[in-house]
């Protein structure tokens, strides 16, 4: 008799797990065993702002639990369709601040670039829901323009990939840009900005580690956590991957009400954050979109969290208290 080998199972790729991302509010509330009273705002409310959780992500929500902190980041909600006095469209007023495709240039000595339109999960509260991403699409060519935006201006030391999110775009193509930025002599530092090591943590392979590492820049990723759950194993292990390579990486979170706006659930946070190998870097206020008023904390909390942080935590474990306003020359700290 022949005996049989166990063949292991192969884990997906980072593009098939894009590819078999939830994409829907009816397949959602099923894998997660939720109560359907409330599918139908979340179909409503989908069709605004569609809905996408990769599994990785999903594995790491409670079923059943419609509370669930991770869930109600991702999950649509009727409070979106809510027109709110004071949100809008374009809160940071970014429109004016776009004087090339694919280029945003709001802060002295940094620029932002649109690399991708796609991201690896719709976060509900974000302030890019209603970008217009069509108008921020170059091609290879059209790259060029923002390119030479940056060559001409020697104040700009840093250049930030955004997006959407930057790491849904081919490694082929990140390859290209990060090295026509390399060449740019007055450019020191390659920040990227990404969800993808939290959501999709297979991103970070070696095609991703070599053109993050092999230019002259010094390259920092700016991860987006909002609660401890997000931070499991899998993610520990992409963000070893990035500092054994010699990239620094830190966390921005966003003040949510609902989710993290309690005082033990921001210590628990930057602890795990430390834990993982990230230092807490920003807790943004929560930027006025429209879409996301029913995400905010009011100010007198906002205080009150911040006095617990400092009394709790050692100075290099909270992370700086922020508002970010148009126009201003800076993030405003609070």
């Amino acid at each position: 008799m022949i005996p049989h080998t166990a063949i292991p199972l192969q884990a997906c790729t980072w593009q098939e797990e894009l590819s078999r991302a939830v994409r829907d509010p009816r397949e959602l509330f099923d894998l997660l065993e939720l109560d359907t009273s409330t599918l139908l705002s979340s179909l409503t409310a989908h069709k605004g702002f569609k809905l996408m959780v990769p599994r990785p992500y999903l594995a790491k929500i409670q079923k059943g639990n419609i509370n669930d902190p991770l869930l109600a980041q991702v999950l649509p909600k009727g409070a979106e369709l809510v027109e709110t006095t004071g949100y809008s469209a374009d809160p940071l007023e970014e429109a004016s601040a776009n004087p090339a495709p694919g280029l945003i240039h709001k802060y002295y000595g940094r620029v932002l670039l649109i690399v991708s339109p796609a991201c690896a999960v719709h976060c509900r509260y974000c302030f890019r829901r209603h970008f217009s991403y069509q108008d921020n699409q170059p091609g290879r060519k059209q790259w060029q323009q923002a390119l030479d935006y940056i060559a001409t201006d020697s104040s700009i030391s840093e250049v930030i990939f955004s997006g959407g999110d930057p790491l849904a775009a081919n490694d082929n193509h990140l390859h290209w840009l990060t090295t026509q930025i390399a060449a740019i002599a007055h450019v020191k530092r390659l920040r990227v900005h990404t969800r993808f090591p939290v959501v999709i943590p297979a991103r970070i392979n070696s095609d991703c580690l070599q053109w993050l590492t092999e230019t002259r820049l010094k390259t920092v990723v700016v991860l987006h956590v909002n609660h401890t759950n997000e931070l499991g194993d899998d993610t520990h292990r992409a963000v070893m991957q990035l500092k054994a390579a010699g990239v620094d990486v830190l966390n921005q979170a966003v003040l949510l009400k609902g989710i993290n706006d309690d005082p033990e659930a921001l210590i628990s946070l930057s602890e795990k954050l430390f834990a993982t190998g990230i230092l807490p870097y920003y807790l943004h206020v929560l930027d006025t979109v429209q879409g996301a008023a029913h995400f905010a904390v009011g100010r007198q909390k906002i205080d009150q969290l911040q006095e617990h942080l400092l009394a709790r935590l050692p100075g290099y474990l909270v992370p700086k208290l922020v508002l970010e306003e148009p126009g201003a020359a800076s993030k405003v700290p609070l």
